[in-house]
């Protein structure tokens, strides 16, 4: 704890943390069963998750750790096929159409520029690339606990996000819940899973995160032109500014 503030790292380092990112693993691993040799980024804190598709001899699996109190200290080992940095949210060092997949897991809660955060996602992505997100559910218990890293920042509802990737040029296309056990109770591993089960066919929308899969809707950038203006002009396509 650094003045209060839960860091990912210290919580995911205890026994509720690790049953957290089984949890967590089995809703993004249905998500992305398979990446082949995609290129993937993590931003925000995701050393947990991205070993789902880190191999030795592949494309490492890059982890961005937004420069927050929360987010920016890494765990004492880093996982075979993960390499690691740490990056401001608005300022991505990375070329543009970069990677063909990028998670966002404790990022934008935490951000005070949340759409310069997906602005400068959208420019790293590939045309065809895909972005999956974790995000703590406001009306859900884990936004209102103060001893995990999702009761820190702000926490959304579908809509918003929604309402947030549109504006930035993405679609999202699948939804779901995740960690349906109040926090204390990630601690009791068989009770956890349990309830994950039991919430996930019962309850989706009551998860304490949401899980959201979007991909560029990169025609949202292109002017409506008449018929003489295709003639003479070319199709321009805009990214967001």
């Amino acid at each position: 704890m650094q003045d209060g503030i839960c860091t990912a790292a210290a919580f995911y380092a205890s026994r509720a943390g690790d049953n957290t990112t089984r949890l967590l693993r089995q809703r993004l691993h249905a998500f992305w069963p398979h990446t082949g040799g995609d290129r993937i980024l993590g931003l925000g804190y995701t050393l947990p998750f991205l070993p789902l598709w880190a191999r030795a001899d592949g494309a490492p699996c890059l982890s961005a750790r937004i420069n927050t109190a929360v987010t920016r200290d890494a765990p004492a080992r880093m996982a075979e096929g993960v390499r690691d940095c740490l990056v401001a949210e608005d300022r991505l060092p990375f070329p543009d159409l970069s990677f063909d997949r990028v998670l966002l897991v404790h990022a934008l809660e935490l951000t005070d520029r949340p759409d310069a955060l997906i602005r400068s996602v959208w420019k790293v992505m590939k045309d065809h690339g895909r972005l999956l997100l974790v995000v703590p559910n406001r009306t859900g218990w884990w936004a209102h606990s103060d001893g995990t890293p999702f009761g820190q920042g702000a926490p959304f509802s579908a809509r918003q996000i929604a309402r947030r990737l549109s504006q930035a040029f993405l679609c999202a296309e699948r939804h779901d819940g995740a960690l349906f056990m109040p926090p204390p109770g990630a601690a009791h591993r068989r009770a956890a899973a349990l309830a994950e089960r039991a919430g996930h066919m019962l309850l989706p929308q009551l998860g304490g995160v949401f899980v959201i899969e979007a991909v560029k809707d990169v025609w949202s950038g292109v002017p409506v032109l008449t018929a003489p203006a295709l003639i003479r002009a070319p199709r321009r396509i805009y990214e967001p500014g």
